[in-house]
């Protein structure tokens, strides 16, 4: 017996409240469900939700089929078929035989026969949020008023499901924007580095809900190695190296562009041995970048749901977090660098005061001294014992005058001051070899004019530290020290023919090479180390001339 119209607009109406009212929309769309198989006498009734990005129903309301025939049938539709034609076309769909559809696809194992069929979009406002259908009706042939009553249960639901999702984005950024006051009030107030980048990573893994989030940072030898990390297993990838120097990691760095990969075994420049040890089969990578310079990359792995890729909007959260991890970065190389740049400026300046009172004070005092002596040697003349003892003090003054003077010019040599970078290493070079045995050829065409003098000490300095390594480590015969002026920068190249090292072996701390990038990274340089077992050691430094 067919409803009366009264029955179908309180129906209607309990419907309509329910949208208004409910919270959950689960039961909204499951209220709705049932009220259209009612209303159209349909033994089965469903409502599938479209995934607004990959157009693939995400949601799925059914009623007339229990629980264990539900079991029985397994997963549920993924909107082909007969679905498939309401996603795409958004228009009804009436139907007497389901199965004379030429998009029909049949149904699954264990699955109830259908046969007529009612199916109308789920729209507002011109967007489709999914479909409704109805199946089996009981009194024969879907009509048009049934298709009438289906329409306005489904403009029923889209309202339910757009409210449902500005809710949960108007949530969802809420918390982003709690998280990134959160960045940000920490960016003013923190000032260790590894605690801010554990903060950015854990909030963005809270965010976008992914299994593992780190950021790795280049090292000198090319590998791109994990610092900050969050996840699962965290301290297990903590300082772990990201493979060979063209990985997916590295080729970002170099692009500058972020990148997602749904599939990481499809793509042929992810280091898959970093992968299956991470078991990760989705990224997200996105460089760190400061003034358009690469410094690291923030990389996600792993949605934590059913399907593993992840969004356009988790890329822009990604990004947005990338841009803050950058900004505290160069917050903490600017305020390490400050601070490195003073402890220099002020060695230099107490090596330039020792140097001075060792030559003016010290110097003059020894000197006196010998005066002094010469004055009773010649008084004691007729005293043998005297002078014997008058001699050997003398001798002693003097090479203790020699030792003052070498250490005054290695603390601060005279004429780097008043002469400049070239005579200053051609004065190192003489007496490097004469205390070492070591030929030292210097070829420095800087002409015209002088270096600024920051870079000239840098250059002494790093210099004099590779010629100290040649003593240390490296027993060579001969060393070569170039330095070469260039448009927009100087070049400095010390090679020598020693013993050589393998600089993946070797703490750069041992060979002073730590404090040499130091130094050449205040003024924006760089130094490069090439060397192995046996073939000898080059040290290139590269700085630019403001």
């Amino acid at each position: 017996m067919q409803r009366t119209q009264h029955d179908r607009l309180r129906a209607l109406l309990d419907a309509g409240i329910a949208v208004s009212s409910e919270l959950s929309l689960d039961l909204v769309l499951q209220r709705i469900v049932e009220a259209a198989a009612a209303l159209t006498e349909a033994q089965y009734a469903a409502l599938g939700v479209i995934d607004p990005a990959r157009r693939e129903l995400e949601q799925f309301v059914v009623t007339g089929i229990d629980d264990e025939a539900k079991e029985a049938i397994g997963s549920l539709p993924r909107g082909r078929g007969i679905l498939g034609v309401l996603i795409d076309d958004a228009t009804p769909l009436r139907l007497d035989d389901l199965a004379a559809h030429p998009r029909s696809v049949g149904f699954p194992a264990n699955h109830p026969p259908m046969k007529s069929f009612l199916g109308v979009p789920v729209l507002l406002r011109g967007v489709a949020y999914g479909n409704l259908y109805l199946t089996e009706k009981r009194t024969g042939a879907f009509t048009d008023e049934d298709e009438e009553i289906v329409q306005l249960l489904a403009a029923q639901a889209a309202v339910a499901i757009e409210n449902a999702r500005l809710y949960e984005s108007a949530t969802r950024w809420l918390h982003q924007l709690e998280s990134l006051t959160e960045v940000g009030n920490a960016l003013s107030t923190e000032i260790e580095l590894p605690k801010l980048l554990d903060l950015v990573v854990t909030r963005l893994r809270d965010l976008i809900g992914a299994r593992l989030v780190f950021i790795a940072f280049p090292e000198p030898g090319g590998q791109v190695v994990i610092d900050a990390v969050a996840g699962e297993d965290a301290g297990k990838y903590a300082g772990m190296s990201l493979g060979h120097d063209r990985s997916k990691t590295t080729r970002v760095l170099e692009r500058r562009r972020s990148e997602r990969v749904d599939s990481l075994i499809d793509d042929l420049e992810v280091d898959q041995t970093a992968a299956r040890e991470m078991g990760a089969q989705t990224g997200l990578w996105v460089p760190l970048l400061v003034r358009d310079r690469p410094i690291g990359v923030l990389v996600a792995h792993d949605k934590q749901a059913a399907d593993l890729r992840f969004t356009d909007e988790d890329l822009r959260i990604a990004e947005t977090f990338a841009e803050r991890a950058a900004v505290a970065i160069d917050l903490s190389e600017r305020v390490a660098g400050d601070s490195l740049r003073q402890v220099v400026e002020g060695q230099e300046l107490e090596r330039q005061r020792l140097a001075r009172e060792l030559h003016d004070e010290t110097g003059q005092a020894l000197t006196s001294i010998l005066l002094g002596l010469r004055g009773i040697e010649d008084a004691a003349a007729d005293r043998p014992d005297i002078r014997e003892a008058v001699l050997s003090l003398r001798e002693i003054v003097v090479e203790t005058l020699h030792d003052v003077r070498r250490l005054a010019v290695e603390l601060r040599p005279k004429a780097l001051d008043d002469f400049g970078l070239v005579p200053a290493l051609e004065r190192l070079a003489e007496t490097f070899a004469e205390q070492t045995g070591v030929n030292v050829q210097v070829e420095a065409p800087l002409s015209p004019g002088r270096l600024p003098p920051e870079i000239e000490t840098a250059l002494y300095r790093i210099i004099q530290e590779a010629l100290t390594n040649v003593v240390k480590h490296a027993h060579a015969e001969n060393v070569s020290v170039v330095v070469t002026r260039k448009p927009g920068a100087v070049t400095a190249l010390i090679e020598d023919d020693g013993e050589g090292f393998d600089p993946t072996a070797t703490r750069e701390e041992g060979l002073g090479l730590l404090g040499m990038r130091e130094r050449i990274a205040l003024l924006r340089g760089r130094v490069t180390v090439e060397s192995a077992a046996g073939a000898g050691t080059t040290v290139a430094v590269e700085v630019p001339i403001p």
